[in-house]
């Protein structure tokens, strides 16, 4: 096999094509950016699993990828991705009409009406949690955060999940995140996970559309089991399990930005006062818009998808560049979200990068690029965005120590985690006068 390399005056220099996927697995997200470096290039050739790879980066090249006559998706997820992470039969492994059904589904879920309640549950959830921590006892924000998402979105869902039952959904919904970027335990552990709740949710779906499981109206479950695809025909039970999945473990996985916040707060701690309200008159922005600024931030400098991958629909070229049909195309997410073309010193923490700035639909793209509505964008972007924006304040708020522990954020695991999950320690517990609840 060989491989084209960009060269100065333009001729392309064949070489023999490297697999590269043991340095993808030992490197982690500088993977791709490392590549892209050597190369002189926001393109770069090489193989991935023995298939041909083309690596891309920058707002064209996301642009480019987004483009469903350019790259397609269908056949581009590799199997131990989709048994982990996605689910085979998932919306991200579709294209054209189907896809774009199948998505509207998924938006008719992301109403500010919808958004709002799945808010509401997500802050009581927080406020529950919270009250239960004695005061003086370290507790990880990391794994507290993924039980309570869990609580929140199952309650939104209509899925019903008793308190007691919290912790292994949670763990479950978590590992599917974990595991999807290894090649040993934790991917095992994320399969098995998969298998526990697709056989857990297809029994509930079943029990819905019998009427055994009242769902609420307009709720995930009852929207999920009631879809018609393109053929006319409900999804078969797994399948609706496999879509469901795709709104519970979204949801579960924001406790990685969680943590990320909790991170971003401990090392820059004058951004607290400012997601408090507490800023000076001096401030650049009212808090409601620095939370904005803040959480963008968190999501363009922590790491959390290290690229998205498609597949060439035909012979392509980009930038004079051959790209040939069936070739593997990688967008790197997390080489665009540092790169000092887009962003002033992408390596330095600084949420006002982003007050008054008007975002392109391909610029920022932690989540993917374009448009959600009709695209491969994730649908549960906005999702995200809120709770981290509601979350954020929460945290700011809260009164806690962090004691010595390992902080570290390794970009050789994907998906890369805070290694302690962040301890906190609650300094006291005092009582609400309004409501007679507890808080830390």
């Amino acid at each position: 096999m060989r491989r084209f390399l960009p060269v100065p005056g333009g001729h392309p220099r064949r070489m023999r094509l490297l697999d590269n996927t043991l340095p993808l697995l030992l490197n982690g997200y500088a993977w791709l950016p490392g590549l892209r470096r050597r190369a002189g290039s926001d393109i770069v050739h090489t193989r991935v699993l023995g298939q041909r790879a083309v690596g891309l980066c920058g707002p064209d090249a996301a642009r480019f990828f987004y483009d469903e006559e350019h790259v397609a998706r269908r056949t581009a997820l590799p199997g131990p991705i989709k048994s982990t992470l996605f689910g085979h039969g998932a919306v991200h492994t579709l294209d054209g009409p189907a896809h774009r059904l199948r998505k509207a589904m998924f938006m008719s879920l992301m109403t500010e009406d919808t958004i709002g309640s799945l808010t509401d549950h997500t802050l009581a959830a927080w406020d529950e949690t919270v009250s239960s921590w004695p005061a003086g006892r370290d507790v990880v924000l990391f794994d507290e955060a993924s039980r309570l998402l869990t609580r929140a979105v199952c309650r939104w869902a209509g899925v019903p999940l008793s308190d007691a039952d919290v912790p292994a959904a949670a763990s479950d919904l978590v590992a599917m995140v974990d595991g999807f970027g290894s090649a040993g335990r934790r991917h095992w552990r994320a399969r098995l996970a998969r298998r526990r709740r697709e056989a857990w949710l297809a029994a509930l779906i079943t029990d819905a559309r019998r009427g055994a499981l009242t769902a609420p109206s307009g709720s995930a479950i009852d929207v999920v089991a009631h879809h018609e695809d393109v053929d006319g025909r409900r999804l078969e039970p797994r399948v609706a399990a496999v879509d469901l999945l795709n709104v519970l473990r979204p949801t579960v996985a924001i406790c990685w930005f969680a943590t990320f916040m909790a991170h971003a707060l401990h090392r820059w701690p004058e951004h607290r006062a400012r997601l408090t309200g507490a800023a000076d008159s001096g401030a650049k922005a009212f808090p409601d818009a620095f939370s904005e600024a803040f959480v963008d931030e968190v999501r363009r400098f922590y790491p959390f998808t290290p690229f998205v991958g498609g597949r060439a629909v035909r012979d392509l070229s980009w930038r004079g560049e051959p790209i040939p049909a069936g070739a593997l195309v990688l967008l790197d997410v997390y080489g665009q979200n540092h790169d000092s073309r887009l962003w002033a010193e992408p390596y330095r923490f600084d949420p006002d990068r982003f007050v008054g700035r008007r975002i392109g639909a391909f610029d920022l793209i932690p989540q993917g690029g374009g448009d959600a509505n009709t695209g491969h964008r994730c649908p549960g972007e906005a999702i995200v965005i809120t709770l981290m924006r509601v979350l954020a304040h929460r945290l700011a708020g809260l009164d806690y120590r962090v004691p010595e522990q390992d902080l570290t954020i390794s970009l050789r695991r994907v998906p890369a985690r805070m290694a302690s999950g962040f301890v906190l320690r609650p300094e006291r517990v005092r009582v609400s006068p309004a409501t007679g609840s507890r808080s830390v």
